[in-house]
């Protein structure tokens, strides 16, 4: 299944001059559009049909959970057991196909509207690209959406997590070597690669302290007599 999500990294939305928007995201490196580009495993720079990656899935889930927080309904779903989370999961589902259209249109407007130097993204802009653009990426959201849950039921661990670090490490080999350019071109001091890698270590280290930690807290448990035993 992971190596279905690679590949439909790959394949383009129609209309888009791919070259053109690659050397437009190199520009961008380093910018917040060049971090969302990575945890969607370079999706957006290549304009594939997989451009939105799990997003509009976690943003819709994210706002569920704040729904389940305030709005006495869904208070009331998530005290169901298992037939409220199964209605929670289905609004989590349609919740995410309205996302994935809203951005996907976003997208479209904003490929429209790219340039490097006087050569378009999209040569042929208008309602026909803008409509393949909507109906393919939000496409492509619902099969990831389908195939993160496939995983977590059928496969290894969270299938969500596993599809946001296999686009995160599917960048990693590119973005090590062009790190090793710049080191090499003097842009970056090999100072700042030092720090670099003990301030990743720190965080790795931070992270599994905190994620292993315990505190073991004694419990009392009141004394009950059973025939001519005490307990507790």
């Amino acid at each position: 299944m992971i190596a279905v999500y690679r590949l439909g990294g790959h394949i383009p939305v129609p209309g888009v001059n791919t070259q053109v928007l690659k050397m437009y995201f190199e520009q961008m490196r380093g910018t917040l559009l060049g971090l969302y580009d990575i945890f969607v495993g370079g999706n957006l720079a290549r304009a594939t049909i997989f451009a939105l990656g799990i997003m509009p899935y976690i943003s819709a889930s994210i706002i569920l959970q704040i729904l389940g927080a305030t709005i006495p309904y869904y208070q009331r779903l998530i005290k169901e057991g298992e037939e409220g989370r199964r209605k929670i999961n289905q609004h989590t589902r349609y919740l995410t196909v309205a996302i994935a259209f809203i951005q996907s249109l976003g997208i479209s407007v904003f490929l429209e509207g790219i340039k490097v130097g006087d050569i378009p993204v999209v040569p042929n802009p208008g309602f026909f690209f803008r409509f393949c653009t909507i109906i393919t990426m939000t496409a492509g959201t619902i099969f990831i959406m389908w195939i993160g849950e496939l995983i977590t039921e059928k496969g290894i661990g969270n299938g969500i997590s596993l599809l946001i670090m296999a686009g995160i490490l599917g960048r990693f080999p590119n973005q090590m070597l062009s790190f090793w350019r710049m080191l090499k071109s003097g842009a970056k001091s090999w100072t700042f690669a030092l720090a670099f890698g003990v301030f990743a270590v720190l965080v790795t280290a931070a992270v599994v302290i905190i994620t292993q930690a315990q505190r073991r807290i004694p419990v009392q448990y009141a004394k009950r007599v059973v025939g001519r035993r005490v307990y507790g």
